[in-house]
């Protein structure tokens, strides 16, 4: 019940107790009842009527206003106030305080797209603000209201199921597994979003996991042991969260195999203010429902295995799927054969099949032998697939082992036998590439290329151009300049040229004969270009033949 009167109350009690005498027993009788009726006391009513009573018909000029601001001002301010707490607010919903953004305005200002707003000290206050905040809906309450929620339905039974996993409120059965790090015990459930009819099981994981979801959904989708469960069928839309499972390559190639699409909710904080996710879906709500009403009976007659709980969920489930339809006049299994398609459900392959589906992808190099390791078990593979980089299509229910490469797809292939005895060698058949490969090689050894890729032109072709006169002119261009910067043309002067020639002939020209030392002076006299006397110098001490005449001869 309520503690405070609504004002509509208030004004009909004030009504009736004004018909009456101030002394009239009648009043008490009246204040009792409605005491008892709203669940509060005689006083409260009492205190309520009282402040409903002091009406005032004549108020200040400036009621409700701001006296040292204008109303504008103070919108102005308190939406700056607001939103710098919504900027500051983190995932727990801490944020600054009202003192502590009066400080900051005060202080530095607060810079908004139109300039740096900032307000003189002592102009605002702490419970002012508050007032206005509230009074212009700019609280946090009134900024963290939800947007109204839509609620969907399909149009057709198995046109959309929910799926999801969710912890049991049990920790293990009494004759299954009791290691130091069991498995969780948890629900895996999906609900006809059309008509509500739903289906469970308990599965030990350790974590949602793939093959746990793909054995279920089969279990879901194949038809069932009990005849009054018909339901079953391959849906056309899966809707879940965005766990592990709807992220896993395997299970999407395995529901695009199915033709079954699947659809994930949003992430949570993603969609500004508005929640987007939330545990309150109709398969959340068929766990509470499994929670509360069949869970608490196994605290009488606890199931001795996870194979005895399913049995007996399947028996609840026989009965809950009987009740009432949310909507409809009927059942919620009937509701789910009364809106089937015109051509009926999709009929679930069996288990083979479906395990051939369940593949998991993996990136691999083949060996020169064309094998492969996979999980510590050697592969044979076709010998085509030697020395290439393949993907590995290896069962989670199985142990054979599918290849695709460039799109095309070849298997089941399975463990390797080992070597061959010695002496009895067989070699693998010839693939298509190997056979390209064979070909290439005889074809290489045939060709070659004329001798003029060597010469660098064609001889023949140059001769007829040369004849004809056809030949290209060369292009003007600009020789390099051969002056070098780093080194002079002519000595400085006498010395340097001596000391030059001095190092030529490696001695000292003091050593030098009188004739030859006089000669490299003469030299020196005409000219310090460094060529000329370096030349010079050279054909000075040049050897020279002599022919001798011997006296007689």
């Amino acid at each position: 019940m309520a503690k405070h009167l609504p004002i509509d109350a208030l004004i009909v009690l004030h009504n009736r107790l004004a018909s009456l005498l101030p002394r009239d027993p009648i009043r008490r009788v009246i204040l009792n009842e409605a005491a008892q009726f709203y669940g509060i006391s005689v006083a409260t009513l009492y205190r309520a009527l009282h402040k409903q009573n002091q009406l005032k018909t004549v108020y200040r000029a400036d009621y409700n206003h701001p006296r040292l601001i204008t109303l504008e001002e103070m919108r102005h301010y308190c939406e700056l106030i607001a939103a710098l707490k919504l900027r500051t607010t983190n995932k727990k919903g801490h944020h600054l305080s009202t003192k502590e953004c009066i400080r900051l305005l005060e202080t530095y200002g607060i810079e908004t797209p139109k300039g740096l707003v900032k307000v003189s000290p002592g102009l605002l206050k702490k419970t002012t603000i508050s007032r206005y905040l509230k009074r212009f809906c700019l609280d946090r309450n009134s900024l963290n209201i939800q947007a109204t929620v839509v609620h969907f339905q399909a149009e057709k039974s198995n046109e959309c199921w929910q799926f999801d996993f969710s912890q049991s409120d049990f920790k293990r059965f009494f004759e299954d597994d009791k290691s130091d790090h069991p498995p969780t015990l948890m629900f895996a459930s999906v609900v006809d979003d059309r008509s509500g009819v739903s289906y469970q099981e308990y599965h030990y994981v350790h974590g949602e996991d793939v093959m746990t979801a793909l054995k279920f959904l089969f279990n879901a989708m194949a038809p069932k042991n009990h005849s009054g469960f018909p339901f079953q069928g391959i849906p056309g839309t899966i809707y879940m969260d965005n766990g592990p499972v709807a992220k896993s390559t395997v299970f999407k190639r395995v529901m695009a195999y199915l033709n079954i699409e699947v659809i994930t909710h949003m992430p949570d904080g993603c969609d500004g203010r508005r929640k987007t996710s939330r545990a309150k879906g109709k398969v959340e709500r068929k766990f509470r429902s499994s929670k509360n009403t069949l869970e608490p009976l196994y605290h009488l007659h606890p199931p001795k295995n996870v194979s005895e709980a399913n049995e007996w969920l399947c028996h609840y489930l026989e009965r809950c799927n009987q009740e009432k339809h949310r909507y409809e006049n009927h059942s919620r299994l009937d509701d789910w054969i009364k809106n089937l398609p015109p051509e009926g459900f999709r009929a679930m392959c069996d288990w083979e099949r479906f395990s051939s589906l369940a593949r998991e992808p993996e990136t691999r190099k083949v060996g020169s032998d064309a094998c492969v390791n996979v999980n510590g078990v050697k592969y044979q593979l076709s010998g085509e697939l030697s020395g290439l980089t393949v993907t590995l299509l290896w069962g989670l229910f199985d142990n054979e082992l599918h290849v695709d490469y460039d799109g095309q797809h070849s298997g089941p292939y399975y463990p390797f036998a080992g070597p061959i005895p010695f002496g009895q060698y067989r070699p693998f058949k010839k693939s298509q590439r190997e056979k390209h490969a064979d070909r290439l090689g005889e074809l290489a050894k045939v060709i070659s290329v004329p001798r003029a890729a060597l010469s660098g032109g064609h001889s023949i072709a140059e001769k007829l151009l040369d004849t004809a006169g056809l030949t290209f002119d060369v292009q003007p261009s600009v020789p390099f300049p051969q002056n070098n910067p780093f080194e002079q043309p002519l000595f400085k002067d006498a010395i340097e040229a001596k000391s030059a020639v001095a190092r030529y002939l490696g001695f000292p020209l003091g050593s030098l004969l009188p004739e030859q030392l006089s000669a490299i002076n003469e030299i020196i006299a005409e000219t310090l270009d460094k060529q000329v006397v370096m030349v010079r110098v050279k054909q000075l001490f040049e050897l020279r033949l002599v022919r001798i005449q011997v006296e007689g001869n």
